[in-house]
């Protein structure tokens, strides 16, 4: 999911879900500046039985990255303990398997930095 040559890859998950996957991926740019794409895509089937693919992207960077995790957890919380029954909840909470080659991991000069933490409350990453 290369969006300029530019750009290197650092870390990229996969998530399926049904017709669609989502792409979670770290970047850096030429000057180590990192920031995160999170793609969408969406199989489509043609009217003519080809398949095409729909993709939506967001680029976040580094400095909106708390302002972003905290806006999705409310949201997540609120959906959660408002709008759903318990038994709905239950299912949310079930451990979920997850496939390796989801998850892969490029060589990076930042491989020893301390995973993002969504409770830091500085921005040094």
């Amino acid at each position: 999911m290369d969006d300029r040559p530019d750009q290197e890859e650092i870390y990229s998950q996969r998530i399926k879900a049904g017709k669609r996957t989502y792409f979670f991926d770290v970047k850096a740019t030429r000057g180590q500046d990192y920031y995160l794409t999170i793609t969408e895509s969406k199989r489509r089937q043609n009217s003519d039985d080809s398949v095409s693919y729909e993709k939506h992207k967001i680029f976040l960077y580094k400095e909106d990255f708390l302002k972003f995790v905290d806006a999705l957890q409310d949201a997540v919380d609120y959906v959660r303990e408002e709008l759903l029954t318990p038994e709905e909840v239950a299912e949310l909470d079930r451990p979920r398997e997850y496939d390796e080659r989801d998850r892969r991991e490029g060589p990076s000069p930042v491989a020893e930095r301390p995973a993002f933490d969504a409770n830091r409350s500085d921005d040094s990453y």
